[in-house]
């Protein structure tokens, strides 16, 4: 807050209110809604997006990200907590207030630290096939409020035994009203921005009156169940909201909850994170400005803790608010801490006005909202690009369906590291010639190179390290083997950044077997840094070639009659 707070203009001061108030309008449906999906009763999705808009406000680095409740982390939510107690229960809130403030302090304790950099170990694969499971769950979990029906399951299967078992029992009035929302809001989520431009309406207004969609369904179809008492007939609504900010106390000490929940918290933490900094650094570039992901993982961890103080659910940067609240010309995050200020109005004022709103019309603003999140495409893409990343995609999509988010999300990175660390056990090692007339060398599969009897050159195209150490030797021992005539070997080091300590002891295994073979190892274009380092060791002591500064050099002087 320090950053921009003493530079705080009037102009900037009119824009984050605008932005404030389009966000508003849009955050309330949404909080109903995203609690409705973690279990718990509407008002906590309230105030979830008040105390944590403030705290995010003060310690956040990005300007436009709008913290809330979201579809990923409330499913998350409700997975964690769900077999802890009933649904809208108070042993179940109270879980998701622990949840939250175990993710949160986990959160702070990380920023402090300074482990921002572990996100990055969940790869993009991993998060594309864990977030469109994810939005395929979530919609699938929503239809029985469509449908009128009771079900549960958090998996794929249990889902779709639970719809199928109960389905008789749908009730026709919440089927007309949740299939009209959907399709109202899908029509308003692609048409009604254009349709508003094409009669007049300016870009910004027609974006807000768009965005607006849920509330004007909220409001037509919660006076449709009121005019016509629908409640009676079987509609599901919201029922009473009670009025007022929310209360304010920590959530009660217990160990044993506490500890059932601390992994939960952390992939929840984690997953929020990646969620919240993606966003966040998207909408900074577009302004040129920085985000800090140490201090995100402070200004996060602190929104979660007082969301658990405050009667909430676990929050995160949520992309659609932040997209509609950088559109709408958010400057600074004191537009977030404005958007509070509007909830917290509209929770003292109009909850009374939700108390015929179907839970239809809220599952029908989720649907709409994560299926925008499902991208099956990226299984096609990264089955043309690359194997590998098709398995991860798939394996985390299959997983998190199959067994629920937290085997997937651990499935996901787990396949994903152990990949990467059979595709670098294995490195590419290529064996390489002079192009003629050139200094480069190339590799002779690919290039019509010259290439001496006597001197075997290879590249290899990988840090050494105790996975691929092995490997390397045994590539070398094939060469040498089928090249009776061989007098040196010269190790083309260019990609090489970095050689632990059990690829020198495999290198001095090397040079002692190559030794014993009458031929001589060489290195070439080795890094400075790496060159630091094998510097003194006993593999240079007793290496029986020269380091050459450039592979041609070598070449030039141990085969020159093979040069062109």
């Amino acid at each position: 807050m320090l950053t921009w707070a003493r530079h705080y203009e009037h102009t900037q001061f009119i824009s984050d209110l605008v932005a404030a108030g389009i966000v508003t309008l849009m955050l309330i449906p949404q909080s109903l809604a995203y609690a409705l999906l973690a279990g718990l009763p509407p008002q906590a999705g309230l105030y979830a997006s008040m105390l944590p808009l403030v705290v995010y406000a003060i310690f956040g680095s990005s300007r436009t990200l709008s913290v809330g409740p979201a579809a990923v982390t409330s499913l998350m939510t409700a997975a964690a907590i769900g077999h802890l107690a009933a649904s809208e229960s108070a042993a179940h809130h109270e879980a998701a207030l622990a949840l939250a403030l175990l993710s949160g302090l986990i959160l702070v304790v990380m920023g402090a630290l300074r482990l921002g950099f572990l996100a990055n170990y969940l790869s993009h694969p991993v998060i594309s096939g864990f977030i469109s499971a994810s939005g395929l769950l979530i919609a699938l979990s929503q239809v029985k409020h469509v449908l009128g029906i009771s079900a549960s399951g958090d998996t794929l299967p249990e889902l779709l035994s639970s719809l199928w078992q109960n389905l008789p029992q749908f009730n026709g009035y919440t089927l007309v009203l949740g299939v009209s929302a959907l399709a109202f809001l899908a029509w308003a989520r692609s048409r009604l921005k254009p349709l508003l431009l094409g009669i007049g309406l300016g870009p910004r207004l027609a974006d807000a009156v768009a965005k607006a969609g849920p509330v004007a369904a909220i409001a037509s179809t919660t006076l449709a169940v009121w005019l016509w008492d629908l409640a009676e007939r079987g509609v599901r609504v919201v029922g009473e909201v009670p009025q007022g900010l929310p209360p304010f106390a920590l959530p009660t000490w217990n160990p044993v909850l506490w500890s059932e929940l601390a992994l939960p918290a952390l992939l929840l933490g984690i997953v929020g994170f990646v969620e919240s900094i993606s966003v966040g650094q998207t909408l900074a570039a577009k302004r040129r400005q920085r985000i800090e992901p140490d201090q995100e993982l402070v200004a996060l961890g602190a929104a979660n803790v007082a969301a658990a103080c405050s009667g909430g659910l676990p929050v995160t940067g949520g992309f659609s608010r932040s997209v509609v609240n950088f559109d709408a010309g958010a400057q600074t995050p004191a537009a977030g801490a404005y958007t509070a200020i509007g909830i917290a109005v509209a929770t003292l004022l109009f909850t009374p006005l939700l108390r015929y709103l179907p839970q239809a019309v809220l599952a029908a603003t989720i649907v709409v909202a994560v299926l925008s999140l499902v991208d099956l495409g990226m299984l096609k893409r990264t089955w043309r690009y690359s194997r590998f990343d098709f398995a991860v995609v798939a394996a985390t999509l299959v997983v998190t369906l199959v067994a629920g988010v937290e085997a997937g999300l651990i499935g996901g990175v787990g396949l994903a590291l152990a990949l990467h660390l059979y595709r670098s056990s294995r490195p590419h090692i290529a064996i390489v010639g002079q192009v003629p007339g050139t200094e480069h060398f190339r590799n002779v599969q690919r290039h019509p190179v010259r290439t001496s009897p006597h001197v075997l050159g290879l590249r290899v195209d990988e840090s050494l390290y105790f996975a691929n150490a092995r490997y390397l030797e045994d590539r070398i021992n094939e060469a040498v083997a089928e090249q009776p005539a061989l007098q040196h070997v010269v190790l083309q080091c260019s990609a090489i950044n970095d050689i632990d300590a059990s690829a020198l002891e495999s290198l001095e295994a090397i040079q002692v077997r190559l030794a014993e073979a009458g031929v001589r190892l060489h290195l070439s274009e080795v890094k400075g840094p790496v060159m630091d380092r094998l510097h003194g060791t006993p593999f240079m002591q007793h290496l029986n070639g020269e380091v050459y500064l450039t592979h041609y050099q070598a070449i030039a002087k141990l085969a020159p009659e093979s040069l062109a």
